[in-house]
């Protein structure tokens, strides 16, 4: 019988080859995994990032100017331009610019031998200098309290392309009313307003803020929806719907801006004078494309 002589270092040595090489493999493996995992983690990032820096500013005003409203960029809300501006003035307690601020105030009328109404309140537009449509607006402004106070950021139609209000539509960017702890976001149309369809869909929504601090006012404005923001998050929706009445989406024209300081009404209620002056204070307006 022949004699088998086996070489248990060579054995070894082959096993241990054999090993090493898979090992080799399976590192070489998981690295590529990871390099593919980790590039795919850039490219997502690369994505997202670009898609938050999309928006491009077209308009500013910071308010930089000293005791200087840039009359190319904003007129003075005067009386009776509408049935709101039952105060509007523009007297110069109530519209004033303080340490790169805006500054617009509801007061007594101390001197009604000049004006006969009770109060003045200030605001202001960019009706015939800045209109845009589609895009995103932001205002970063701070509000104070007062029983009857009414301060609002909102828009309205440049041109009255389908006729008179409300068939043009208006957007409210912002309204506080007395000493709320919520802000109202609402679209108003002859949709809502004539034909009283204000479910469907939901034509306003509230949300709570300490309105004593600074805060981020928007809306993104898209072809098919307005997306409304608070600090730069989602706080209301209004869609674009098919198959309902066509007044329920006026909101394909350019719109200008307006800010002001209103008082009193049948929806704030009345005006306490001892809680007067009362002031909206805005670091900034910008919009973007």
């Amino acid at each position: 019988m022949e004699t088998i002589v086996v070489d248990v270092k060579l054995i070894k040595t082959v096993h241990m080859n054999k090993l090493y090489s898979l090992l080799k493999f399976n590192l070489l493996l998981l690295s590529i995994i990871g390099f593919l995992s980790c590039s795919s983690s850039k490219n997502h990032s690369k994505t997202t990032s670009s898609s938050q820096k999309d928006w491009k500013l077209i308009w500013e005003d910071s308010f930089e100017k000293e005791d200087y409203l840039d009359p190319e960029k904003w007129n003075v809300i005067e009386r009776n331009t509408a049935d709101w501006g039952n105060y509007m003035s523009g007297h110069k307690d109530c519209i004033w610019i303080k340490d790169g601020k805006l500054i617009l105030r509801g007061i007594v009328n101390k001197d009604r031998s000049l004006d006969t109404v009770p109060y003045l309140t200030g605001g202001v537009n960019t009706k015939g200098k800045f209109a845009y449509q589609y895009g995103k607006v932001e205002i970063k402004a701070k509000l104070e309290n007062a029983k009857g106070a009414w301060p609002a950021m909102w828009m309205l139609a440049n041109d009255p392309k389908y006729g008179k209000y409300p068939r043009n539509g208006e957007i409210d960017l912002m309204e506080h009313l007395n000493y709320e702890d919520q802000i109202y976001q609402t679209v108003h149309s002859y949709y809502t307003l004539e034909l009283k369809e204000k479910k469907n869909p939901l034509y306003y929504k509230t949300t709570k803020t300490n309105t004593n601090k600074y805060n981020i006012y928007g809306m993104e404005w898209y072809p098919d929806k307005l997306v409304f923001t608070l600090n730069g998050k989602e706080s209301f929706v209004y869609p674009r719907l098919k198959d309902v009445d066509p007044t329920q989406w006026p909101f394909d024209q350019p719109f200008y801006i307006m800010i002001d300081m209103q008082l009193g009404g049948s929806w704030v209620g009345e005006v306490e004078p001892k809680d007067l002056p009362v002031q909206m204070i805005i670091d900034w307006v910008k919009v973007y494309k």
